[in-house]
């Protein structure tokens, strides 16, 4: 018995924040959660799978048109056509009491209650599956504490959607142990919530597939599905990569850099490295600079040009398979280099550094720019990395850009 468990689809994910980065590929990247869920089909065909599994979050949110459910009904209608089931549950961002559309579900596809836990047996290829959806985007109650018994004879599959004991980026929705879902006599828990894969106890398995496809700079690296064979009672697990767009991050160590060319020639091996990784996919890359560098007032000079650089270098790498998101810089100058700073430079700097230390400082600012927080754009606040000019955390991060590059600003605008 072959089966697949997948979750997070996140159909029509609006990835915000897109359409404020000039040259930034909307469509490709928007209409990569639809290619991701074609693939999580054509594997299951190419596979002959004798079920699939998805474990919450179909949809990311009330759908604006029918055009989001009509897609998942369709592709969902290969599977009826090749006589392969479907189980699958609601979680936080599909849960009963936020997607108020509905469509007919193709014959094959069960979506399992919210109200109370339910079992879905499948005598012909000997699986019992257990599950329950998210009635409300927020449960906090243990979910898994209701699931009932095995059943004898059978492979036992619970399918939950659940931040297990909790993970620090998401929110402790349905929370459970580990050791209570080992201890459940189920052969199989396919969770979702968790965008990251893993795998969490064996015999029996506990395993988070991830998302089939990453979103924003924080889900990074190959996202997909999990192929389960069960053979002789023994289960099987491949992971399958099914993502259309790629998310990376690019570290450039600059501590052993002495100028700009050398610079822009480690980009380039680093950015050329990251498209030969993906495996023809379009990669959405972040390119991030940091460490001790004896050229850090050269870079904090040429930033604007090196950032321009930078993304000319991309386009020379791959026009269509590479688009950089931002570049980040976090050079620092070496120790000692701005012993020479007059006292007035040095009392700014020290401002500085206790302001960003500060809670009551970052408060009063924070209450200061509201005001401008309130007119940025939408997409700019609430995008994969949003920018709120009254959040503390960014403003610690922009006092510590300013502690870094303003000696160096300073001493170029004195010569």
């Amino acid at each position: 018995m072959r089966f697949i468990h997948a979750a997070d689809v996140h159909l029509d994910s609006p990835m915000k924040g897109l359409s404020s980065y000039p040259g930034a590929p909307v469509e490709a990247m928007r209409g990569a959660t639809r290619s991701a869920l074609r693939s999580l089909v054509d594997l299951c065909l190419d596979e002959n799978a004798d079920l699939l599994l998805i474990a919450g979050d179909i949809v990311d949110g009330d759908w604006p048109d029918y055009h989001t459910g009509l897609h998942m009904v369709s592709e969902l209608g290969r599977l009826r056509e090749a006589d392969i089931p479907v189980v699958m549950i609601r979680g936080n961002h599909d849960a009963a009491s936020v997607v108020t559309k509905a469509l007919r579900w193709p014959e094959g596809v069960r979506l399992l209650a919210s109200s109370r836990p339910e079992t879905v047996t499948f005598e012909n290829i000997g699986v019992a599956v257990h599950g329950q959806s998210f009635a409300t985007r927020a449960v906090t109650d243990n979910l898994a504490a209701g699931y009932p018994s095995p059943e004898s004879g059978l492979v036992n599959i619970g399918l939950l959607h659940t931040c297990l004991g909790g993970y620090a980026d998401h929110a402790n929705y349905a929370p459970c142990a580990l050791d209570e879902l080992v201890s459940h006599g189920y052969d199989y828990w396919a969770l979702g919530h968790i965008h990251q894969r893993a795998i969490l106890h064996e015999e029996p398995h506990v395993v988070f597939s991830g998302n089939l496809q990453g979103r924003n700079v924080r889900e990074c690296g190959p996202k997909g599905a999990t192929l389960v064979d069960v053979i002789d009672g023994e289960l099987h697990l491949q992971e399958r990569t099914l993502d259309h767009v790629r998310w990376d991050v690019v570290r450039i160590d600059a501590g052993h850099l002495a100028d700009s060319d050398q610079l822009l020639a480690q980009s380039q091996e680093q950015l050329t490295a990251a498209v030969a990784a993906s495996d023809d996919r379009l990669v959405a890359c972040r390119i991030e600079i940091a460490g001790v560098s004896p050229a850090h007032t050269l870079f904090a000079r040429d930033r604007e040009y090196l950032d321009a650089e930078l993304r000319a270098i991309a386009g020379g790498v791959g026009a269509e398979s590479l688009w950089v998101e931002r570049v980040i810089w976090k050079t620092a100058p070496p120790r000692g280099a701005n012993s020479g700073a007059d006292e007035a430079l040095g009392e700014v700097l020290e401002v500085l550094r206790e302001a960003s230390g500060d809670e009551k400082i970052l408060s009063e600012l924070a209450e200061e720019l509201a005001p401008l927080a309130a007119k940025l754009p939408r997409d700019v606040r609430e995008g994969s990395d949003g920018v709120d000019p009254s959040s503390p955390e960014t403003l610690r991060a922009v006092l510590a850009d300013i502690e870094a590059t303003l000696p160096s600003l300073l001493t170029e605008a004195s010569r």
